[in-house]
């Protein structure tokens, strides 16, 4: 079932119409705004240069701001793979929630229904890979959190809606706050890279790692997030380049 659609347009999107074939990625966000009717004020005021082709309420209602074919701007300075800038490549979903800088909750039941129907209607449509569904932070690790890690991965991916490893959380959770030695370390960076995590422009190589190491545990070790890679992290990242 697709979910119903309401119509809200945004004026914030560039005119020249990009072709189907250029979108290869969904990104969600949230707003990180306490307040609903702001957010989405932010995201249609010309003023602010910022929009998303789609908004899912508290309620679960679903208002598409910029049309698909249009590139919205959502996604700021960004990179993935061979990848960078990735409004051109790329469909915007902001999901309303407070944020990490406010009072970060729990995305509502409600908002993750649409999200999943909201997601399975545009994966099918634009024939996009599961594994191309990516949070803000995946592709700005060094200036975003959101969604953040209370945005349901696990659950989306058990509908082939996102990326997720098929380990047995309770088993590799005894290898947590295990330390990796020097070469094990390389191979971590070395796997961020391959699942498509990019340095950031930064010098500091030990500010680059525990960056990257955030962002990867934001989305794939929701249950600890200290910028410290272990063999729990190690072990997940392996996992994820099998399939």
């Amino acid at each position: 079932m697709w979910p119903k659609i309401s119509l809200n347009y945004s004026p914030n999107f560039n005119a020249i119409k990009r072709s189907q074939k250029n979108i290869k990625f969904i990104i969600i966000h949230y707003t990180g705004m306490n307040k609903e009717i702001s957010a989405l004020k932010r995201l249609c005021d010309t003023k602010s240069k910022v929009s998303a082709h789609y908004f899912i309420k508290k309620n679960g209602s679903v208002l598409n701001l910029v049309p698909p074919l249009y590139e919205a701007w959502h996604a700021g300075k960004s990179s993935w793979k061979n990848l960078k800038s990735l409004n051109k490549y790329s469909i915007g979903i902001e999901i309303q929630n407070s944020g990490h800088d406010n009072n970060y909750e729990n995305f509502s039941q409600k908002q993750i229904i649409s999200t999943k129907k909201l997601l399975k209607h545009l994966i099918r449509k634009y024939n996009i890979n599961f594994k191309n569904v990516l949070g803000h932070s995946d592709i700005s690790p060094d200036r975003k959190k959101d969604p953040g890690e209370k945005f349901p991965w696990k659950r989306l991916a058990k509908f082939k809606l996102s990326q997720w490893h098929n380990l047995n959380e309770k088993k590799i959770k005894k290898k947590r706050l295990i330390k990796l030695n020097f070469v094990e370390q390389i191979n971590f960076m070395k796997n961020l890279k391959k699942i498509g995590y990019n340095r950031i422009s930064q010098k500091n190589l030990n500010f680059q790692k525990r960056t990257l190491t955030i962002a990867f545990q934001r989305r794939f070790r929701q249950g600890l997030i200290n910028g410290i890679s272990d063999q729990e992290c190690l072990i997940i990242s392996k996992n994820l380049l099998k399939f």
